[in-house]
């Protein structure tokens, strides 16, 4: 197979900012034609990255341009139907988190999948950043973990809800800490959590202590009426830990050590580009590679409704 013809759905702030910069810096992919019905953002995209088709229907992009694959980046309650177009063509497809607005949606998705055979991926970058790979795999050679924490903070006060009302935090955003603390330590098997609405006529705060399958414990922290936005993760394994902040660095402490081992985002990714060092090159790259040697993305549609799942049982499990 040669290069991986590409067909992209949307060309907004998201698309541009990590998306569109990945795949053009991914030697196997080729960004075909692309679909927007902003036509100024539309035009702008292709000027810059040198495509030479472009629609305002996403159908005709489709017809036109024969894709291996699709990306499909735009809010989650626009994805749906257009997700399940392509997908009811046979055709491999990359979205964005949230994979849907529901489980029900998501397990939707992944049965039209195995049943038309497409290779599909969820953009959970994070755990694509050279940093959360290189301190996992330290964990993992020391046995596992044993303690895992994810914190998410941002400061939202006195703002709508998302999308007016659309979808809810968790599911949205802060469902990038729930499928950390699941690709560290496993499928959940007790979850003990708290909800709450702080400031706000929708639910901004959520906190969740859970017990893995793996017989390992984690900790969800997220928070939206908080000072800054602050992304985190804590690994802790048998005489080791790490200290993690994805887009930038990590400290490793091993067996009493005062001074810790330090990894730079930029120097393992080798680049400083955000899209590089915060994982989304990677995860590109991988969508790339499995449709190029045909086989399922480690965050397959399949994968994504466990991680919709461990969202429902926050909500389901409050104390």
């Amino acid at each position: 197979m040669g290069k991986v013809k590409i067909a992209f759905i949307g060309a907004g702030g998201m698309a541009n900012l990590v998306h569109y910069p990945s795949l053009s810096s991914i030697a196997d992919a080729e960004i075909v034609g692309i679909s927007d019905l902003m036509e100024e953002k539309l035009e702008q995209t292709a000027k810059k990255y040198n495509i030479g088709q472009t629609f305002t229907d996403y159908r005709k992009l489709i017809e036109k341009t024969s894709p291996d694959a699709v990306y499909i980046i735009m809010p989650p309650h626009h994805m749906y139907d257009i997700a399940a177009y392509c997908l009811n063509l046979g055709l491999n497809i990359f979205i964005e988190k949230p994979p849907g607005i529901t489980k029900e949606q998501t397990r939707q998705l992944a049965n039209i999948a195995e049943k038309k055979e497409a290779l599909t991926m969820t953009g959970f970058q994070r755990r694509f950043a050279p940093v959360m790979t290189e301190a996992k795999k330290m964990i993992d050679e020391r046995g596992g973990t044993l303690q895992c924490q994810a914190n998410f903070f941002k400061n939202y006060i006195d703002k709508p809800p998302y999308y007016n009302g659309a979808i809810d935090i968790l599911t949205c955003d802060a469902i990038h800490s729930v499928d950390i603390l699941r690709w560290i330590a496993g499928e959940p098997k007790k979850i003990a959590s708290s909800v709450k609405s702080r400031f706000a006529g929708y639910d901004n705060c959520f906190y969740a202590m859970v017990e893995f399958e793996s017989g390992a414990v984690g900790l969800l922290s997220a928070n939206w009426v908080s000072g800054k936005r602050i992304y985190s993760v804590e690994m802790h394994g048998k005489g080791i830990c790490a200290f993690i902040n994805p887009e930038e660095s990590a400290i490793i402490y091993k067996d009493g050590e005062e001074k810790g081992c330090a990894l730079n985002a930029s120097e393992l990714a080798g680049s400083g580009e955000l899209f590089k060092r915060a994982g989304f090159y990677q995860e590109n790259l991988h969508f790339v590679n499995c449709i190029k040697t045909k086989q399922q993305p480690q965050t397959n549609f399949a994968d994504s409704v466990k991680t919709m799942e461990f969202v429902e049982r926050i909500y389901r499990s409050t104390i």
